[in-house]
């Protein structure tokens, strides 16, 4: 058992603050692999659900008629960031291009404010409920500092201080904003196509309600979601439950990092270039429709 916890002995070692993302990496890449990468779908799922900025993405059309593409150009923005930090030629090429995908539209700085809450919360308290382990205060406070740190090189002001005062944020926002609109149905339908394509192909006819199972009930309100009856959720939540017990007494510390032969997407199965992810470039009005 002493060494199914040498990362968090290590982690405890580090400075949040200053080693925040080394912090954050080990989080994602040894120490809760595929619950991080659970966490952050469904904490983009929700930042997609809000009407304004589900209103946007309805709009360009990115997330309803190239979902696949849409989901791997985040994720890819997102994990080069991660993997090399924002000092990184990568690391600054993704912060640089994801900063001129958002200039393209009027973003209030609350919605902004609200990307960067689920981010830090939804994971965090996945892991809180699922995790083989709760996040220690480490992992906390590294989380919060490197998704405030990203906040910053994006422009986003008014950010809260410490991961206490975000979620207190997050949720008070989520009460006021999360409410059931057409824009973020239409989102969810298209995206939820997708993970039903990464269950086992034996729980395929419980695909959608087991996706239904994984969202809360404000999220499931926010996109006309309809609840999955109770022996679904609480199986779900048994199973999971399970597999973190299974986890943390049989478990070993994962050796190879995720993602240490590079990231493989669907879309770019032979790799991609940084400057070219995320939605296409909209025409100027004098230039539309001339060949």
């Amino acid at each position: 058992m002493r060494g199914r916890y040498a990362n968090l002995t290590r982690i405890r070692s580090l400075d949040p603050e200053r080693d925040h993302l080394a912090i954050y990496q080990t989080m994602l890449r040894l120490e809760f692999p595929w619950d991080m990468k659970l966490g952050l779908n469904l904490a983009f799922n929700r930042s997609f659900s809000v009407p304004e900025i589900a209103r946007v993405h309805v709009g360009t059309g990115e997330l309803t008629e190239r979902t696949q593409q849409r989901i791997d150009d985040t994720g890819l923005l997102m994990y080069e960031m991660v993997l090399h930090g924002f000092e990184h030629p990568r690391g600054r090429a993704a912060l640089r291009r994801i900063n001129q995908i958002h200039r393209r539209h009027d973003i209030d700085a609350e919605d902004h404010r609200y990307v960067l809450g689920c981010l830090v919360v939804v994971p965090t308290r996945w892991l809180d409920r699922y995790g083989w382990r709760r996040p220690c205060c480490h992992e906390r406070r590294a989380t919060h500092a490197f998704y405030r740190e990203l906040g910053r090189r994006m422009g986003v002001t008014g950010l809260p201080a410490s991961y206490a005062e975000f979620a207190s944020w997050f949720d008070r926002y989520d009460t006021a904003r999360l409410r059931p609109n057409d824009d973020a149905a239409t989102i969810e339908r298209a995206t939820r196509a997708l993970m039903r394509t990464r269950l086992p192909r034996l729980l395929a006819p419980l695909g959608d309600a087991l996706v239904s199972a994984m969202y809360d009930a404000p999220l499931r309100r926010a996109t006309r979601v309809t609840e999955p009856t109770r022996p679904v959720r609480l199986g779900l939540h048994l199973a999971l439950r399970g597999r973190a017990r299974l986890l943390r007494w049989c478990g070993r510390p994962r050796r190879t990092p995720l993602f240490a032969d590079g990231i493989r997407t669907r879309t770019y199965p032979h790799g991609y270039d940084i400057e070219r992810l995320g939605p296409r470039p909209t025409p100027a009005p004098d230039q539309a429709g001339t060949g």
